[in-house]
């Protein structure tokens, strides 16, 4: 019986190993040939990387600065800067200040959609007139009483109506609809969507501008986030870690969660960034269970250890307005929050103001006599110029 039962084994493991070996060498063949495109991928990300240090290492310094700041406009008719590159450096270099990026509120919106092209259009001659890295142009296109294109485009309802009135195939189209509008007059990112829980504590401020409960907001969310980004406008997820009754501009919001419930209640912020946003905005909401006293957009926990590190994002991160009177009344002048904002591991430093010189100097002059603050402004000018090259802003042959 013992021969039997082992020749009956043998025969089994020789018929086994027979079909594993013609299947094992289809499947190296397969798994050889997925391997070489995947090191060629590799490669030419490598390569780019390497690339994009080389491009944001050769540009000076006060270039890199004004990066990293999103302004507001003058007008809505014709561009031109009102700045000098000397007024940030201190010396007597009289070309023109540009931003990495500029924010167009109500009164820059022109009266018709030939009208707002014209000033687009002003912009990105100007910037190449003046051989400057084009700039990212973004408006608040939330949808309800934040639409500054209300004039412009079609009717946007509020992120709370979306949610009540819309399944997610028609929520795709809306938000479809509204990036086609936007491309075409010439923008490249809407500061949209707002993506916090609404709950007791922050409903008054919030005002129908969040879709509704955890469920809705991931739900709706997604398909705002992802109709946007297909259609070629950059999203900015908003407010990370959120908001209460209080309205920044006025005052500084103070979250009093428990931390178990505060992490819970950013869980939308955790699943969205998942889905590669271009972008998240910090508030300026302090927190009493996560680095207590400091404002979020001015917190390295909240910044890079807890956006960066722990839910991976590797897009931008903008500060809100430095100028809001949550920062600017609470012992944070705009060019103290600059640094602090920088130090946190934010890229794009946001100021509702149409003049940046000043708060540059305060950072040029620090990454002059700081390597290590020199290093984090290099790290975020690398990821502001990879979105640029991704956005189209920037020719891949500059890069290379």
């Amino acid at each position: 019986m013992r021969t039997k039962s082992f020749c009956i084994l043998g025969l089994s493991f020789f018929l086994l190993t027979s079909c594993t070996d013609k299947q094992t060498k289809k499947e190296i063949k397969t798994h050889a040939a997925a391997s070489e495109v995947q090191t060629y991928i590799n490669q030419k990300k490598s390569e780019r990387e390497e690339a994009l240090a080389r491009y944001v290492s050769a540009l000076p310094l006060e270039q890199k600065i004004a990066q990293l700041f999103i302004e507001n406009l003058e007008g809505n008719t014709s561009f031109r800067s009102y700045e000098t590159l000397g007024a940030m450096t201190g010396t007597k270099d009289d070309r023109p200040l540009i931003a990495g990026g500029y924010i167009f509120f109500s009164y820059n919106i022109a009266d018709s959609r030939e009208q707002m092209q014209k000033y687009i259009t002003s912009i990105r001659d100007y910037c190449e007139s003046n051989n400057n890295i084009q700039p990212y142009l973004c408006v608040d296109q939330e949808g309800g009483w934040v639409s500054r294109l209300k004039k412009l485009n079609p009717k946007l309802p509020s992120n709370e109506e979306v949610a009540r009135d819309y399944d997610i195939t028609g929520t795709y189209q809306l938000y479809t609809e509204q990036a086609a509008g936007m491309k075409a007059l010439g923008f490249d990112m809407n500061l949209a969507p707002v993506v916090e829980v609404c709950t007791d504590d922050n409903k008054d401020f919030l005002d129908g501008r969040s879709f509704g409960d955890l469920s809705q907001v991931i739900t709706y969310g997604r398909a705002c986030l992802n109709a946007y980004e297909n259609n070629g406008i950059a999203t900015v997820l908003k407010h990370f870690p959120g908001n209460t009754n209080t309205d920044p501009h006025t005052g500084l919001p103070e979250i009093t969660l428990p931390e178990e419930e505060l992490l819970k209640s950013i869980e939308s912020f955790r699943e969205l960034v998942s889905y590669n946003p271009a972008a998240v905005l910090m508030s300026h909401a302090r927190t009493s269970a996560i680095d207590s006293g400091v404002p979020a957009c001015l917190s390295k926990v909240w910044v890079t250890d807890l956006l960066r590190k722990e839910y991976g994002y590797e897009g931008l991160i903008f500060s809100d307005d430095i100028f809001m009177g949550a920062l600017a009344d609470n012992g944070y002048p705009p060019e103290e929050a600059a640094i602090r904002a920088v130090e946190a591991g934010v890229d794009c430093i946001m100021i509702s103001e149409k003049r940046f010189a000043k708060a540059g100097k305060v950072l040029y002059n620090r990454a002059k006599e700081d390597a290590a603050f020199e290093a984090k402004i290099n790290q975020a000018v690398r990821r502001i110029i990879k979105y640029k090259l991704e956005a189209g802003l920037i020719d891949e042959q500059e890069i290379r």
